[in-house]
């Protein structure tokens, strides 16, 4: 095949291997090529990660709101940043799942960013799933109010079960493989956002 035949034929070509040039199916003369120039893979494949990503998130968020419903009503709650230290501190075995929640308000309490911390690594030591939430509100509505009617603080929350006799619901089962795939992608405490009402 001569070199002007090669320059007419459609052809994909990679002239390395993160860019994709289509070359015109017909040359207007020697000297004229209409070169068009697409996305790089990376730019593909990112894409298709950020799409990824959100549908992996949007449904973390239905199977966390499905989790916390479920909790509740078998009184597996434990709500607020010093009542979690307690039961951690107490039985840690029970801890199936941790919540931690900020918000613009709460973002430069110091104090609460050292529990946060401090809660991280005992989840991290005794492989215990921990995931962070902007909503608070949302959440504090999904646990209720105390007793006197006050929203509870709605910034740590654990999903407890019996050591004797483990819980086991499809929405833990879910976050569980959520922060496992986080995990992998060095996401060590994953951002939640929940589906819209």
């Amino acid at each position: 095949m001569t070199p002007e035949n090669k320059s007419s034929d459609t052809s994909l070509e990679y002239l390395s291997s993160t860019c994709l040039v289509f070359f015109s199916s017909r040359a207007y003369s020697q000297h004229d090529h209409a070169w068009i120039i697409t996305m790089t893979l990376e730019e593909i494949r990112g894409q298709e990660n950020t799409m990824e990503h959100n549908e992996r998130v949007q449904s973390a968020g239905t199977a966390l709101e499905e989790l916390l419903l479920a909790a509740k009503k078998q009184d597996y709650l434990t709500v607020g940043v010093y009542e979690s230290a307690k039961v951690m501190n107490v039985d840690p075995d029970s801890v199936a799942f941790c919540v931690l929640a900020t918000d613009q308000e709460h973002a430069c309490d110091i104090a609460l960013q050292i529990h946060f911390t401090l809660i991280q690594a005992f989840c991290f030591d005794n492989d215990i799933n921990v995931v962070r939430v902007t909503d608070i509100e949302r959440l504090a509505d999904l646990v209720g109010a105390d007793e006197g009617g006050e929203p509870k603080d709605a910034h740590c929350i654990l999903v407890t079960s019996p050591s004797a006799n483990p819980w086991k619901d499809p929405a833990l089962d879910k976050l569980s493989l959520f922060c496992e795939q986080s995990r992998s992608m060095c996401d060590w405490v994953p951002t939640i956002t929940f589906p819209e009402r």
